[in-house]
């Protein structure tokens, strides 16, 4: 009988659990989605127990609906939205405030006023990171200025800061297990990616005490088992990966040079550098992909924080459409977006402008254009700043990149996988289960437990589903970039370090 296993996947906007097959197939899935708080203009906040509930919930709804039992998961995999930061009572294991999501903007005059001191380059040098709100440091230190009971468990070594796969991993071992992977913590922005470990003169500087952060471990490997009290049996958690690093894994980009872009709530581009620590000349950020072993592997990252989230903004709020599907057709009902660019910078602008004072617009409105132009021009954005990222990273790499493995919901979307190909004149490579953010975390959970036996059989696991071939004039191509640079220099700081 195949070994099954589960990867939980934590988002930004949902938790999910699906159940893997040895084979790589889904066995079942199931999701639920919680809601977000926008406390104030830039903040966004998430409540800690609507994520781990949901995640329950979804657990037990994957394992009924696959017709099995919960003893008979082989191991379980996580993967997270990152950066996010949650606090909670060691003694008690109660969060203490909401979490502070990685799209919230709330500490970033303090990043403004790390840069002016030149704090920044230290920063860089030491995690991989720009100075932005995006990273978990800065969130982490307005706890502790802004929450008294936060202040108080760290003088006494009973706080807990972590990201969301911490929390998950203490709340499924119950209580028995404060850990988090490579990959996680470095996101963190206070966690030294070359020395691997929490950097002493980061944490001081933030005031951050090193008591309440988590164990650092590898990325495959087991963290502990789950409580059996909670679940009825104990299940060995052997894999961990914030989820951009568990979708590289899962697109099976094990060798240097190979990239993927997710297409999630944001959207995230990563390449393999292998056992190197690259530097960015161009706004991207080094990050450590994942851990096996005592082997680290690194990536460049360019991170896109409005992709997905923008075509929810257009369905929840504006009203243009009842499912994002309908995207789709809408966009291909027109012939041209008839000259609208959107420059999603809801809560500012990621890589490679990093302007935490942009803030979202609509160029080029006339009385023609009606809502199938805003849905087109919508998901003419999500690739208009994918290729931002492709072409930095080109330039930090010193070779042309030509080929894009993409994953995440919104590659269903046959017109924004085609335009795509089209802005980057490169192939783009859709695989069979677009699942890949929690097929990573399973994999990386099966490695650990000799479900799979090497990386060559993993990759032999993944299958292509399309692929993608640029069409479109490269004149074409070149007036449409100049209409988007046009419309992303005028969204730039738009307000001030004093209006935040």
């Amino acid at each position: 009988m195949s070994k099954v296993i589960m990867a939980l996947d934590q988002g930004t906007t949902s938790s999910r659990t699906i159940l893997f097959n040895e084979d790589g197939s889904i066995l079942s899935s199931a999701g639920a989605e919680f809601d977000c708080y926008y406390p104030q203009d830039g903040w966004v906040e998430q409540n800690p127990m609507d994520l781990w509930q949901t995640q329950l919930d979804t657990i037990h709804e994957a394992v009924r609906k696959a017709g099995i039992s919960l003893s008979g998961i082989h191991a379980i995999g996580i993967t997270n939205q990152r950066e996010t930061v949650v606090a909670w009572n060691k003694k008690t294991g109660e969060p203490l405030h909401n979490a502070i999501v990685w799209q919230c903007r709330r500490s970033a005059d303090y990043c403004e006023a790390l840069k002016r001191e030149g704090f920044d380059q230290v920063l860089r040098q030491k995690t991989g990171l720009v100075t932005d709100a995006y990273f978990s440091g800065t969130k982490m230190r307005w706890l502790l200025k802004n929450n008294e009971e936060a202040a108080l468990l760290a003088k006494e070594g009973n706080l807990a800061l972590g990201t969301v796969d911490s929390w998950l991993i203490w709340k499924l071992t119950g209580g028995q297990t404060f850990a988090t992977d490579v990959s996680n913590a470095s996101r963190t922005q206070v966690f030294n990616i070359h020395e691997l470990q929490w950097d002493q003169e980061i944490l001081e500087k933030f005031e951050i005490p090193a008591s309440a952060l988590p164990q650092v471990m590898a990325s495959s490997g087991v963290f502990g088992v789950t409580d059996s009290k909670l679940l009825g049996c104990e299940i060995p958690i052997a894999g961990v990966a914030g989820d951009q690093h568990a979708a590289l894994f899962g697109q099976a980009c094990f060798e240097p040079g190979m990239v993927k872009n997710t297409y999630g709530t944001g959207c995230f581009m990563l390449v393999n550098t292998g056992n190197k620590a690259a530097e960015s000349q161009n706004g991207l950020l080094t990050t450590i992909a994942w851990k096996i072993g005592d082997q680290v592997t690194y990536a460049l990252e360019g991170s896109v924080f409005i992709a997905g989230a923008l075509i929810q903004w257009l369905r929840d709020d504006l009203g243009l459409f009842q499912d994002a599907s309908e995207t789709e057709a809408m966009a291909l009902s027109v012939a041209d977006s008839q000259g609208v660019y959107i420059v999603p910078a809801f809560v500012g602008l990621g890589a490679p402008f990093w302007d935490a004072y942009a803030r979202g617009s609509v160029f080029g409105l006339t009385r023609g254009v009606n809502k199938n132009h805003i849905a087109r021009s919508a998901l003419e954005a999500i690739c208009f700043q994918t290729n931002d990222i492709l072409r930095c990273m080109e330039q930090d790499m010193g070779q042309k990149i030509t080929k894009l493995r993409v994953d995440g919901g919104a590659c269903r979307n046959q017109f924004l996988c085609q335009f795509q190909a089209d802005i980057l004149s490169i192939e783009v490579n859709r695989p069979e289960i677009i699942e890949t953010t929690a097929m990573g975390a399973a994999f990386l959970a099966g490695l650990a437990t000799q479900v799979w036996g090497s990386l060559e059989e993993i990759e032999a696991i993944r299958k292509e589903n399309a692929v993608f071939h640029a069409k479109m004039k490269q004149e074409k191509v070149n007036s449409l970039l100049e209409g988007w640079n046009k419309a992303v220099g005028r969204s730039k700081n738009w307000l001030s370090e004093q209006n935040v």
